[in-house]
């Protein structure tokens, strides 16, 4: 009975060992083999955390009752092992390594490589088998990852397996199960998880495998031909240990069409990741659609920008105007010293999206524009926006909050309604538009619109205003929000306005001078014929009579005096006087010459009424 008590409980013993050992964070080589007389190395993997760093580890091999200590990193050996056997540990890698050399037949067993003050700590079980030689078996290659991580596997074989088929399959009780290869072949557990990639020599390829699990840990082989056929095989030990400093996220994303979905990527902040991008996974590869280099294909222009934020260690991927197609499988990645990569499934899923509007707009240039995005209950207490679409990003206009010159953004919180306003559109404000909701920090749904901006309707008079009020702007380009600081080529007369111009200035300049030169002379003419004129009066009359009109005596006043001999007329009072020589009127040849008459004022009772300059008496 008592024997049979002690069975039962060393069984239960050695497999609470291997449950410790295959649940431990420790990980290494689930055997070694060296040849006799020569060496072998043991890597042992551990988390890097602080206790990890800088508590005591240990090499020890079992026996039936404990496991003794072969070399500790605190310094002690065993005498057995004194002078072959070292340890050294790397805390910023997370490794430390024992070699063993001048191996014996004794040396044969199972060790244990762990951390802690004593044995019983964490550890991960390694066997170690001692050959005559002369070969010695090809180990299996480690790879030791943090739980939600990434890995990279280059499998390279000859040439000759240049046009044989790939494959990376999983030991189990029954064989290899095919998790991947070059026919198209996916396993479900792995699908938008797993890649395969050809590399340039010929028989070469690389895996990839992202958002690694738990259930994931185990034997692979990767291989060219058909598993225990043809051709050759490379063993892989994957271990997938649980302890991460990096959140994961929700793997699964539901969308529906015309919505959108925002995706937030994890990494840790304490590597040095140049770039981060997101890709969408295919059996035979990972089409890039956008990094935080400004790169994305054309396709996607005016409907995905990525933000990034190095602080918190994420990236957030926004994706809008979805379609069915876009269902499927995401990866977001990394690269750097500690590359990651993880996965995420779109699914596109029955509904409406939470954002409406109009999602084309056409304006002309000069004209006030409103775009308008509604938004549901469930976004009256989140932060809402409108940004500008780029390549590089989507620049917030405006907060709900804030007023600016000639674009301005009100919230009707009563009608739900965010409205995007331009007092006068300009040409640069032509492209996508995007409403959007956010909520501590992190970005919510979004709406797109693009704004058309026509300029054929414009009069020429309507772009002179808008030069003039570009230019008047100018003045306040210094505020980068007043509008009226941008002054837009479009606004501004065009170089067939120019040349126009310049044809009306060549007619209109000649026929300006002529003009001026007809009125010169007009001017010069009367001036002559007005200081030849001088002015009488006549009772309440007045006028301008030259002096050319008494040249004729026999025309003014001659007829008055006939049959007065001797007339002479007498100053009547005038400023200046004319005086006529005496003589007979009728036999007279010519008429008594005028000498210098300026100015006479004739008052005479009774012809008062007569403009006339005869008198009588």
């Amino acid at each position: 009975m008592t024997f049979l008590v002690f069975i039962f409980l060393l069984s239960f013993l050695q497999a609470e060992s291997a449950r410790v050992s295959s649940s431990s964070p420790i990980f290494g080589p689930r055997q070694v083999t060296g040849l006799l007389g020569g060496s072998v190395t043991v890597k042992c993997f551990y988390p890097r955390t602080s206790v990890n760093r800088h508590d005591r580890k240990y090499w020890c091999k079992e026996s039936t009752r404990q496991c003794v200590t072969v070399i500790s990193s605190s310094g002690y050996t065993a005498q057995d092992f004194a002078g072959r056997a070292t340890i050294t540990d790397f805390p910023e890698q997370g490794i430390f390594t024992i070699e063993i050399s001048k191996l014996v037949e004794k040396d044969i067993g199972f060790y244990k490589c762990g951390i802690g003050l004593v044995n019983r700590g964490l550890s991960f079980r390694v066997k170690l088998d001692v050959s005559k030689g002369p070969n010695v078996p090809e180990e299996a290659e480690l790879y030791y990852i943090e739980l939600g991580g990434s890995v990279t596997i280059n499998c390279a074989f000859s040439t000759e397996y240049g046009s044989e088929r790939k494959y990376m399959c999983k030991m189990g009780k029954i064989g290899c199960s095919n998790v991947i290869d070059t026919y198209g072949n996916v396993n479900e557990n792995y699908k938008g998880r797993v890649l395969l990639s050809p590399q340039e020599l010929a028989g070469s390829f690389s895996l990839y495998i992202t958002q690694m699990r738990k259930e994931d840990s185990g034997v692979y082989l990767c291989g060219v031909g058909a598993y225990g056929e043809k051709g050759e095989s490379k063993e892989l030990d994957v271990h997938v240990y649980q302890e991460t400093s990096v959140p994961q996220g929700p793997h699964v994303i539901n969308g529906v069409i015309g919505g959108s979905v925002s995706v937030e990527c994890h990494y840790d902040p304490r590597g040095n990741y140049t770039i981060k991008y997101w890709c969408k996974w295919r059996k035979n590869g990972c089409n890039q659609l956008i990094t935080n280099l400004a790169s994305m294909i054309d396709s996607y222009e005016g409907r995905i920008v990525l933000h990034d934020n190095p602080e918190n260690g994420t990236f957030t991927v926004i994706m809008n105007q979805l379609t069915a197609g876009d269902a499927g499988y995401y990866w977001c990645m990394t690269d750097g010293d500690m590359e990651r990569k993880s996965t995420k499934e779109l699914k596109i899923i029955d509904g409406q999206p939470g954002l409406t509007g109009p999602k084309k707009i056409d304006a002309v240039i000069g004209t006030q524009v409103t775009i308008s995005c509604s938004y549901p209950c469930k976004y009256y207490s989140y932060q809402k926006y409108w940004c500008k679409w780029r390549n590089t990003g989507c620049q917030t206009l405006i907060s709900s909050e804030q007023n600016q010159t000639g674009l301005v953004v009100n919230c009707d919180k009563e009608k739900r309604t965010l409205y995007l306003t331009f007092d006068q559109v300009i040409q640069t404000d032509q492209g996508w538009y995007w409403c959007g909701v956010s909520h501590s920090g992190h970005y919510g749904e979004t709406m797109a619109v693009f704004l058309t901006v026509n300029g054929d309707a414009i009069s020429p008079n309507a772009k002179s205003e808008d030069a003039a009020i570009s230019n008047t702007g100018s003045e306040n380009s210094n505020d980068p929000q007043n509008r009226g600081g941008v002054i837009d080529n479009n606004s501004l007369p065009s170089s067939e306005e120019h040349d126009s111009s310049k044809v009306i200035l060549s007619v209109l300049l000649p026929i300006a001078a002529v003009c001026l030169l007809l009125a010169t002379v007009f001017v010069v003419v009367k001036f002559r014929l007005l200081k030849r004129t001088d002015l009488v009066s006549v009772g309440s009359y007045r006028t301008n009579i030259s002096l050319s009109e008494f040249e004729n005596s026999r025309d003014y006043g001659a007829k008055d005096n006939v049959g007065i001999h001797g007339a002479q007329e007498t100053q009547l009072g005038g400023v200046d006087e004319f005086i006529t020589t005496p003589g007979n009127a009728e036999g007279a040849e010519e008429p008594p010459k005028v000498k210098r008459v300026r100015t006479a004022r004739i008052y005479n009772p009774r012809c008062c009424m007569q403009p006339s300059l005869s008198f009588r008496q």
